[in-house]
């Protein structure tokens, strides 16, 4: 089932009458409390020489920040890495298929950048279903390398991280220097003669609907790597009109998406469309873009947080200085960038919450709150199908293992938030040759006992199964007061929060609980088991419903008296041939099931194992009473042989 048919509000709670304050909005994993560092980013530049002949943009200390030279010294790791990606960082699932790896972001009936590349003249590319923006045939890009010390200052010695180091490849990758290049500097002829240059291209200002869309960059205060970001997109397509006019009515279209996603009280998420993140970090320009200007899936980024004192605020020109970006004091953001240009074979676009989630501070701190209302309920499906880059050690930090970090509560593995953020695939950055990634084993026994878990967890997290009970347990430390969650997958939540949540909801709904219910009392234990039912949500008549095989009557015996621990009581079910049955049944929980008849749903079909009971009321309705589970296999499997169950739908009250 696509991702955007399982994306539901899960919650029916109210909005309250007054926002919250910056306060009372939502913390993930941790937002820090630092001394804001503001200062600018310090450019250096360098020329060099390669033994490759082909020509080799390097960052220069001219106005244009770019040079066309020939030859250039290129490190030959960085070589290697542009064309393969080790394998040893990657969790070696198989790529997901097309649909899988993205999802919808496009509204059926709009019209996207992708239909103007098909409706464009005969020489522009066929549409582009991979989201790249590669130029057409006819074009050739040239072969560009940004540095760790051009772009920072820092010598490739000191960059204990090899895919930091510098990033080679003919993708139209832009260096920092160029990128900060006000456009008011520039003016429109030299905002031109520098795209041009950058993409191969010959226009000129002899059309006034190009003239005018790059005035419309000057006159929102852009700098060249914004213009650059936003533009490239739809740059080799000729028709300038259009694409103006289509860029102001995604823009609009984008504003009132958003408008219009708060329906009552509860986060809507339109059919055949997934809400899609408000900014995306463009790499090829290292500016965080709106996402109207992209249209297609970033790839996002899970990092461990660092404790606070390791933490800094600093702000940045990739994110226009809209909001201090909280980061490793040890770490970089343009080092990053190259990393992510490299593991991710020059991909094109990430998502990375310090960067495209408004952070604490800034000029514009009022819309934060408001923000966060949309932003942060609906992060995860950004991961569903996903190639996820995770930094176990800390966001841009070489990944080491020393005695002791795996029992840190920083941990990545220990985040219960990583069930949403586990993805399709995965590949570990910070990758070191003589990191945890590498270490010797015979047949997956490792030397110590360090390598050995680590490497456990590793596999755990590629056969994961998304443990809504765990994440929730994890909000219930880290979300104050918050009453806009729509869980990530709320499909898989429905069915998790009716076939293991032992107590009724006290608001309204009683199949499953209030979010005060779920972040003040205990959670269910965490259950791997794969559901096998369903509960839908049915919009236009506000209900969800169940379709499952249910048995119409069973006695529940010996569990009305809670005395602590685990309780064990007796299921008495009469046979087609009138024949009584007894099983062993068990409550894992602290709420009491008084003795009675109920009506039993079998929310595991292949092993019944799990069940709900409750009572079947007029009109297919069906009113949840808890949970409860056989004691074993045997148990099941008796009353599985009895074939006295039935498959019916049931509305949930």
């Amino acid at each position: 089932m696509a991702i955007w048919k399982r994306i539901r509000s899960v919650f029916l709670t109210s909005r309250t009458s007054k926002d919250p304050s910056p306060d009372e909005t939502p913390i993930l994993d941790e937002n820090p409390n630092t001394t804001v560092s503001s200062e600018p980013r310090e450019q250096h530049s360098t020329r060099s020489a390669s033994e490759d002949a082909s020509p080799t943009l390097e960052a220069t200390s001219d106005s244009s920040c770019l040079h066309l030279e020939s030859p250039s010294i290129v490190d030959s790791q960085t070589d290697d890495t542009e064309e393969q990606p080790s394998e040893d960082t990657s969790d070696d699932d198989p790529r997901p298929p097309e649909e899988s790896r993205s999802a919808n972001y496009l509204h059926p009936e709009s019209p996207s950048i992708v239909d103007l590349q098909s409706n464009a003249s005969e020489e522009q590319p066929s549409e582009d279903t991979s989201g790249d923006s590669s130029p057409p045939e006819d074009i050739s890009l040239p072969k560009v390398t940004i540095s760790a010390f051009t772009e920072t200052g820092q010598a490739k010695s000191s960059i204990v991280v090899p895919k930091q180091r510098a990033y080679t490849g003919r993708k139209p990758v832009i260096s920092s220097c160029l990128a900060d290049i006000p456009c008011a500097t520039l003016g429109v002829q030299g905002l031109l003669d520098q795209l041009n240059s950058t993409l191969r291209t010959s226009y000129t200002l002899d059309d006034p609907s190009l003239s005018a869309l790059l005035e419309d960059c000057n006159a929102d205060n852009y700098d060249f790597g914004m213009s650059y970001g936003c533009l490239r997109r739809t740059w080799y397509i000729h028709d300038w009109s259009a694409v103006r006019d289509a860029l102001r009515r995604f823009e609009e279209e984008d504003r009132e998406r958003r408008q219009k996603a708060f329906v009552g009280n509860r986060i809507q998420v339109f059919d055949e469309v997934a809400l899609p993140p408000r900014r995306v970090w463009d790499l090829y320009s290292n500016r965080v873009v709106p996402w109207w200007t992209q249209i297609y899936q970033p790839q996002p980024i899970s990092h461990a947080w660092v404790d606070a004192k390791d933490r800094v605020d600093v702000w940045t020109p990739i994110n226009g200085y809209k909001w201090p970006v909280p980061i490793p004091k040890d770490t970089n953001l343009d080092l990053i960038r190259i990393e992510m240009l490299n593991v991710n074979l020059g991909a094109e676009r990430m998502w990375l919450d310090v960067l495209c989630l408004r952070q604490v501070g800034g000029p514009e701190e009022d819309l934060r709150a408001e923000e966060w209302k949309l932003d942060v309920p609906t992060i995860g499906h950004l991961y569903d199908g996903a190639n996820v880059v995770i930094y176990l050690g800390g966001l841009g930090r070489p990944l080491t293992l020393k005695d002791g970090d795996l029992d840190n509560n920083r941990c990545w593995f220990r985040r219960a938030w990583i069930v949403q953020e586990v993805g399709y695939s995965r590949v570990i950055a910070g990758d070191m040759p003589d990191g945890p990634m590498h270490a010797k084993h015979r047949k997956r026994k490792y030397e110590t006992e360090l390598p050995t878990r680590f490497h456990n967890q590793r596999r755990y997290i590629r056969g994961i199964k998304y443990s809504v009970f765990g994440a929730l347990e994890e909000m219930q430390h880290r979300l104050r007061d918050w009453h806009f969650l729509a869980y990530y997958e709320a499909g898989k939540s429905r069915v998790a929060l009716f076939s293991f949540y032992p107590e009724l909801g006290n608001a309204g709904a009683k199949w499953r609980p209030s979010w005060d219910q779920l972040m003040t009392k205990p959670l269910p234990r965490y259950s791997d088991r794969v559901y096998m039912v369903d509960v839908d949500w049915n919009e236009e008549m506000n209900e969800n419903s169940c379709h499952a095989h249910y048995i119409e009557k069973g006695l529940v015996r010996g569990l009305g008296v809670v005395e602590g621990g685990d309780r064990y009581g007796k299921l008495v079910i009469e046979g087609k041939d009138g024949t009584e049955h007894a099983f062993n049944i068990a409550a894992a929980h602290e709420y009491p099931i008084p003795e009675g008849t109920y009506t039993l749903i079998c929310t595991h079909t292949a092993s019944y194992k799990d069940l709900v009971i409750g009572r079947r009321l007029p009109g297919e309705r069906f009113e949840k009473v808890s949970v409860l589970q056989f004691c074993d296999e045997e148990e099941w499997g008796r009353l599985k042989d009895l074939h006295i169950s039935e498959q019916c739908r049931n509305i949930l009250v």
